[in-house]
């Protein structure tokens, strides 16, 4: 028998002390914390500069080394997210955003998130939570069709978390479909296996190429198509680069073709690509992480050509769909492929409804998973999909305006065309040469993101630094898109 300490407590119970425990009070406050930091970026006479101004090391600096031994309250805890954590924040949510592509969180997706943690469901089978499995299903189905794409229920459509992810999900099911086993006799040590060879542009996101890392084909592996004047893959050089691998007894495993790169928003040619890989007998992956959404606007649908003849496609709600990050969209028409390559179940994780449901677990790498669908069913609802479209319409019109203002001025430059809300272009007055506007261009990015006004990024284009000025915000107005030309022209002057 043990003695109670004089406190009252036993040491040896197992019962443990109620700090931190349930509190509706401070769960209010707590929300109230959050509430603010968000109406911060929707007030235009108080916003925070977009680029935080932290040095490496200052956040760190501010956090002791180990963690509390004993309690601290919830105020001190939210009073430090305040003072130390959101001065280092980069600001994606802030109008002024233009930077690689926005990701912005609209009020009925962070109502969504915010549900999503409350309910803390765990998506992993049908029977862990069977709202979440029904929902995702019936969710994507409505996103697939809103885009204007046909035959939503021929199609499997599972939530991740970035279009890495569902790439790197493409290109496994890829991998199963060749027939060669990998999943149970791996790649190393074969004479039965051939090479294997992913191809797409040289525009491509870098997510193919840590795919390949991943699934053990190799960087190497990798073919990078050149592109045509607009950026687009080159058709006549994939066909050559694909009989110059068969003749060297190498196997063509899958093609990625981009619906809007990273670089410069081009699309590649779905449809010839399409024609090309069912005369190889290659899989198609699409790659429409950003401008797949276009599609919801009806005379934006031509964008997507071609894609219902792919073996994959990916895009992501949460880069132009107003979705609380992190929430990638993937669907393919071989549902048992994809389950053929991960499927792995466990004693303990066998029901008996298995044969009648989805367990989103067979069909990825995690076991895992998050409710994603929630946020994005409450988007679409909110907004409706006439609402999402005049939204996406605007940002477009909002980027043609900015690139006739480059276009009028002779000391600037297009680099790029604008078929979306992205545009390209570069200081290039005459009498300069490419490598000082080259310097030029990075000095004066440099200046105009430090000012905290603005965030614009770059990329390279022919070799050349070209600026890059996103628009994908909810809360962008003109007016915040004219203030980034008018940095542009202080820095320039």
């Amino acid at each position: 028998m043990t003695t109670p300490h004089r406190d009252g407590h036993d040491p040896l119970s197992t019962e443990p002390p109620r700090q931190g425990d349930f509190d509706p009070s401070v769960l209010e406050a707590g929300v109230d914390r959050i509430l603010a930091l968000f109406r911060t970026l929707h007030a235009e006479g108080s916003l925070p500069p977009v680029l935080s101004t932290a040095t490496p090391g200052a956040v760190a600096a501010q956090i002791p080394l180990t963690a509390p031994a004993t309690a601290e309250s919830l105020d001190a805890i939210l009073a430090d997210v305040e003072q130390i954590i959101v001065p280092g924040i980069t600001h994606w949510h802030h109008p002024a955003f233009f930077a690689y592509f926005a990701n912005s969180s609209s009020v009925p997706s962070l109502l969504g998130e915010l549900l999503t943690s409350g309910l803390n469901a765990n998506a992993m089978l049908w029977v862990t939570s069977p709202a979440a499995t029904e929902l995702e299903q019936r969710v994507l189905e409505w996103l697939w069709t809103a885009m204007g794409l046909p035959d939503a229920r021929d199609w499997f459509g599972i939530i991740t978390d970035t279009a890495s992810m569902s790439t790197l999900l493409a290109i496994a099911a890829a991998r199963e479909a060749a027939g060669f086993d990998v999943r149970r006799k791996g790649l190393a040590g074969r004479a039965d296996l051939p090479v294997l060879r992913v191809y797409c542009s040289e525009h491509t996101h870098s997510s193919v190429d840590k795919a390949c890392i991943t699934l053990g084909i190799g960087t190497d592996n990798v073919v990078k198509i050149p592109v045509d004047d607009d950026f687009r893959m080159r058709v006549d050089a994939l066909e050559a680069a694909i009989a110059a691998d068969r003749a060297a007894g190498m196997l063509p495993l899958a093609i990625v073709a981009t619906v809007g790169t990273t670089s410069t928003s081009s699309i590649d040619p779905v449809p010839a690509i399409a024609d090309l890989c069912a005369r190889e007998s290659i899989w198609l992956h699409v790659d429409a992480a950003y401008a797949g959404v276009m599609g919801i606007a009806p005379e934006f649908r031509w964008v997507l050509n071609g894609v219902e003849r792919a073996d994959s496609m990916v895009t992501n709600p949460h880069k132009w769909l107003f979705t609380t990050m992190d929430c990638s969209a993937f669907w393919t028409r071989h549902q048992d492929v994809l389950r053929n390559a991960f499927s792995l179940v466990a004693e303990y994780l066998v029901t008996g409804r298995d044969s009648e449901v989805v367990n989103y677990m067979d069909y990825g790498v995690q076991l895992g998973r998050r409710f994603r669908a929630l946020k994005l069913w409450m988007v679409m609802r909110a907004f409706g999909t006439d609402g999402l479209a005049a939204r996406l319409r605007d940002h477009c019109a909002m980027a043609r305006e900015f690139a006739a203002q480059v276009e009028t001025d002779p000391s600037w430059t297009l680099s790029a065309p604008v078929p979306f809300s992205l545009v390209c272009f570069r200081y290039a007055p005459a009498g300069v040469s490419d490598a000082d506007a080259d310097l030029r261009n990075a000095q004066m990015l440099a200046a105009v993101n430090a000012a905290g006004r603005v965030y614009l990024s770059h990329t390279k284009l022919h070799g050349r630094f070209v600026l890059r000025l996103a628009i994908g915000n909810i809360l962008t107005t003109r007016e915040h898109v004219q203030l980034a030309w008018d940095e542009l022209q202080r820095v320039a002057g």
